[in-house]
């Protein structure tokens, strides 16, 4: 992927100025071809919520940040939004608590409320249709931890909705994830709704956040996720094994500052490890022969459900000498709600279990 530059200049002042956050970025193409950002904007405790519209005339270049959406000539006043565009390409924003608002064509105002509170409780929505059904899918609030995400089917989007019951296999977490999106995903097997889950990480969210990303199963008004599967081919949605020498190496430490050295030759390496509630981050650095660095990850150990499997997965590159470094920071996963709840990591441990050399 080709990073092209920022979504648009630093702003001075407004709903997205100093001391703000803009988050849940979605974009949509207009009828006429040009492209909307809406994001949620906030301060920085959460209690100022708005959402903001920026416009641009391609999907690389900067866009023009405009200000607050408005509906009958008041900003839209919600926290958690997300998008979905109709067959007839009626595009529309949705917000927690299972609100549905119709864009304008140009998808710069809204003109009409489609739904409201049809989903009491939930947030981080995201919408699909397939067969002709409409698929809402919601988050519980638990703040930024994972919970077992549900979803709502209609054969109209005015409704009525009916809730159906959760996606992933209870107690899961929904794979330790949050949905956020449904991308169609054009496969040899057709199109394919793809869950794009968010794995959420305070205070570390801009270096060690990451997605899910697994196709939903849907039969009539049913939809499912199985299983999870860490990698897999998108062409054919089956499961991949990735192949290779397995070395088993026992590490757990909880102290800032510990490593563990591992050279290697080979192509890729996938290093095996536990998540759960009493786990920290740790800094992986992928160097070539010379010592140059290719890549550093810091990655989160921390689920609240407990799950042994990939934690990190190099780049493929070209076969020859290679060195892992992964260092304990000392530093944990933990954030607190509106209400000052306490959420994440009751300590810093990072257990490796093993790794595979791909050669």
């Amino acid at each position: 992927m080709e990073i092209r530059g920022i979504g648009f200049i630093p702003q001075h002042d407004g709903i997205l100025g100093p001391n703000r956050i803009g988050e849940r970025v979605k974009v949509l193409q207009t009828q006429a071809g040009k492209f909307v950002m809406l994001m949620h904007t906030d301060d920085l405790g959460y209690r100022d919520p708005y959402v903001g519209v920026a416009v641009g005339d391609s999907i690389t270049d900067a866009f023009t940040f405009k200000g607050p959406l408005l509906f009958d000539g008041k900003p839209v006043r919600r926290w958690d939004i997300g998008t979905f565009v109709d067959d007839d390409g009626v595009a529309y924003l949705l917000t927690h608590e299972g609100n549905i608002f119709q864009l304008a064509d140009d998808d710069l105002s809204v003109v009409a409320q489609v739904t409201e509170n049809v989903a009491p409780g939930g947030e981080s929505p995201a919408m699909f249709k397939q067969n002709g059904y409409y698929f809402f899918l919601l988050s519980n609030k638990t703040s930024w931890e994972r919970n077992d995400n549900y979803y709502l089917t209609a054969t109209n989007i005015h409704g009525p909705w009916k809730r159906q019951g959760i996606f992933c296999p209870r107690g899961t977490l929904t794979y330790n994830s949050q949905c956020s999106f449904v991308f169609p995903l054009h496969t040899d097997k057709g199109t394919v709704p793809l869950l794009m889950g968010d794995r959420w990480s305070f205070p570390k969210q801009r270096d060690a956040a990451t997605q899910v990303w697994l196709p939903i199963t849907v039969n009539d008004d049913q939809i499912s996720i199985p299983q999870y599967w860490p990698n897999w081919n998108w062409q054919t949605v089956k499961p991949i094994i990735l192949k290779g020498r397995h070395v088993e190496k026992q590490i757990k430490s909880r102290r800032a500052g510990d490593n563990v050295i591992i050279p290697f030759k080979g192509k890729q390496i996938i290093v095996d490890g536990t998540t759960n509630k009493h786990s920290g981050y740790a800094e992986f650095a992928l160097t070539d022969k010379d010592g140059d660095e290719i890549q550093k990850s810091l990655v989160d150990f921390y689920s609240l459900f407990e799950n042994q499997g990939q934690r990190y997965v190099s780049p493929e590159l070209p076969t020859g000498d290679y060195q892992l470094e992964i260092t304990i920071t000392g530093e944990k996963p933990v954030w607190f709600d509106k209400e000052h709840h306490r959420y994440g990591s009751d300590d810093n441990y990072v257990v490796i279990n093993g790794y595979s050399i791909i050669n």
